[in-house]
């Protein structure tokens, strides 16, 4: 063998190591890519479900506070136009209802040891408002990811690697029409 030769031979290894080095690393940026959006799609996951669970328990206290509420303000107006026509015995019960309901509002505190005034509402809301930043937080990085990886799926050379190893384009998350839209609250 001569020189020329052995020159050439350590060329052409040269230029398949440096092909399948490339080669490789595609493929371990797709990899990355994928993974990256999966985890980021499972911690969306977990944040869509705290806001759930938040939105559960607005909601429960919302409904038992305002439901206790309302009939009380109902039957305190109630009690209150009597007492200017009542009797004697008519203002016994007025001072009956008017303990019972004393009653039920503490029995409606220790029922509900967190549910004591707005607090507790304005406390929630504010949770679910730092979930809901989470998830735009999150939903931002992972369209960020799915718009590297599907770059790589669409352009010269990684779209050969991408075809492969049958690598898709991910799909970007887009929840702009779901907040448009007020959730309906009715009680």
């Amino acid at each position: 063998m001569d020189f020329v030769t052995i020159i050439l031979i350590v060329v052409v290894v040269i230029v398949i190591i440096a092909v399948v080095g490339w080669f490789i690393s595609i493929y371990n940026r797709f990899m990355n890519l994928k993974n990256s959006g999966e985890a980021t799609l499972g911690q969306i996951r977990v944040a869509m479900k705290k806001r759930l669970d938040q939105i559960e328990q607005l909601l429960g206290a919302v409904k038992s506070y305002a439901a206790f509420e309302k009939e009380t303000l109902t039957q305190v107006t109630e009690m209150r136009a009597g007492v200017g026509r009542a009797d004697p015995g008519d203002l016994n019960e007025v001072e009956r209802q008017s303990r019972s309901i004393v009653g039920r509002l503490f029995a409606v505190a220790e029922a509900y040891p967190d549910l004591k005034t707005q607090a507790t509402v304005s406390e929630l809301m504010s949770s679910i408002r730092k979930i809901e930043d989470e998830i735009a937080r999150q939903r931002y990085t992972y369209n960020n990811i799915a718009q590297q990886l599907n770059t790589m799926t669409e352009t010269i050379p990684s779209n050969i690697i991408a075809s492969f190893m049958h690598m898709k384009k991910l799909e970007y998350l887009e929840f702009e029409k779901e907040i448009e839209q007020a959730p309906k609250i009715a009680f």
